[in-house]
C-alpha cells in the first residue's frame, strides 16, 4: 500500500469516525450519550498529559488536580454570575498559571522524584477542596447549571455532548498544530535527551515549563466542562485515582502518539461500562486487561501498530532492494 491509499484510507477512516460521533445521540440512550461527552472530557485531560508526558518527558501525577482546578474555578465564577465563555478561560489561565509554577520543580528533579513532587502537589489540591469550605463548601459540594450559549440552551445530553465534542475538535487541532510546529519538536528533544537539546540550542528551562503549563492548561478545559457534565462539584472525584487514570489512559493509548490518549480514553470510560455484565468482577477483568496489554507492549496499543507499520515497511524496503538487485544482475547479464 503506498503512500497515497494510505493517505485516501486515513481520510476515510477520519470521516466516518467523525460521523459517529456527529450521529450517535440520535443512536444512543441518555445514559450512552453521558458515557461518550464524559469521553470527550477526559480525552481532553489525557491529551494535556501526553504533551506533558508523552512529548516532553516529563512524568506529572498531577493531572487530576488540575481538572478538579478547572471544575472548581468554573463552577465558582458561573455561580458568581460569570458567563460560561468567560469562567472558561479564566479557568484555563489559572490552571496555566499553576501548572508552569509546578514545572519548576521539573527544572531541578526527574523521573519518579519529579512524580512524587506532582503526587504531593495532588494530594495538596485534593486537600485544599475538601477542607477549605469557605471557598470550595467542602464535601457537601456545588450545584452547577449547563450553560446558554448564544441563546441556546445545552440542559439536554445532547446539546451538552455537541458542545464537549465541539471543544474537544478545537483541542484536537490546536494540538495537532502545536506538535507539528517548532514547539513540539522542541518537546521531542527535550524527551529524548535534554543535554543534547540544550547544547543545540534549546531553552530546556521555557519549554520545561510550558509542557507543564500547556498541560495543566488542558486540564483545566476538562474540569471546566466535567462541573456542568455532572451538574455537581465535590471533592470526591478529585482524589489521585483521577490522576492515575488519566495516567493510565495515555500509556495505554499510547504515549508520544497524537491518538493514543483518544484511544486510551475511550478504553477507560467504555471498556468498565462493557465488562459491568459481570458484576463485582469487572474491575478484576479490567485490571488483567490492562496488565496483560502493558507486559505486552509496553508502548501502548498505538505500539503495537507502529511496530507493525515499521515491520511491514522494513520488509517493502528489503522486497525493494532485492528487486533492485535482480534488475541489476539482468541488466548486467
Amino acid at each position: 500500500m503506498n503512500a497515497s491509499q494510505n493517505r485516501r484510507l486515513f481520510v476515510l477512516l477520519a470521516v466516518m469516525v467523525t460521523g459517529s460521533l456527529v450521529a450517535a445521540p440520535w443512536l444512543l440512550s441518555r445514559y450512552g450519550t453521558y458515557i461518550l461527552s464524559m469521553w470527550c472530557v477526559m480525552s481532553i485531560a489525557a491529551v494535556g498529559l501526553n504533551l506533558t508526558l508523552g512529548y516532553a518527558g516529563q512524568v506529572s501525577l498531577a493531572q487530576g488536580a488540575f481538572v478538579g482546578i478547572g471544575a472548581y474555578a468554573a463552577a465558582l465564577l458561573t455561580g458568581a454570575g460569570w458567563p460560561f465563555l468567560a469562567a472558561l478561560p479564566a479557568a484555563v489561565v489559572l490552571c496555566f498559571a499553576v501548572g508552569w509554577l509546578l514545572g519548576y520543580p521539573a527544572l531541578r528533579v526527574q523521573h519518579h522524584y519529579l512524580a512524587f513532587v506532582t503526587l504531593g502537589f495532588s494530594t495538596l489540591v485534593f486537600l485544599v477542596l475538601r477542607n477549605e469550605e469557605w471557598l470550595t463548601n467542602g464535601v457537601v459540594g456545588i450545584v452547577v447549571e449547563r450553560p446558554t450559549l448564544f441563546g441556546l440552551a445545552t440542559d439536554s445530553p445532547a446539546s451538552f455532548y455537541y458542545l464537549c465534542l465541539a471543544i474537544l475538535s478545537l483541542v484536537s487541532a490546536l494540538t495537532f498544530g502545536l506538535i507539528r510546529s517548532p514547539w513540539g519538536r522542541a518537546f521531542l528533544a527535550l524527551r529524548e535527551n535534554p543535554v543534547r537539546a540544550l547544547s543545540l540550542g534549546v531553552d530546556t528551562r521555557r519549554y520545561t515549563l510550558m509542557a507543564f503549563a500547556l498541560g495543566s492548561a488542558l486540564g483545566g478545559v476538562a474540569g471546566s466542562l466535567y462541573a456542568p457534565l455532572l451538574e455537581f462539584v465535590d471533592p470526591t472525584p478529585f482524589t489521585l485515582v483521577l490522576s492515575f487514570n488519566l495516567l493510565l489512559m495515555v500509556i495505554v493509548g499510547g504515549a508520544g502518539f497524537f491518538l493514543g490518549p483518544f484511544l486510551g480514553a475511550l478504553i477507560a470510560v467504555l471498556l468498565p461500562e462493557w465488562l459491568r455484565f459481570a458484576d463485582g468482577l469487572y474491575l478484576i477483568l479490567y485490571a488483567t486487561f490492562v496488565m496483560a496489554l502493558l507486559a505486552w507492549s509496553p508502548s501502548g496499543i498505538l505500539g503495537i501498530l507502529d511496530r507493525h507499520l515499521a515491520r511491514r515497511s522494513a520488509q517493502a524496503a528489503s522486497a525493494a532492494r532485492a528487486a533492485s538487485v535482480a534488475t541489476l544482475k539482468e541488466q548486467a547479464q
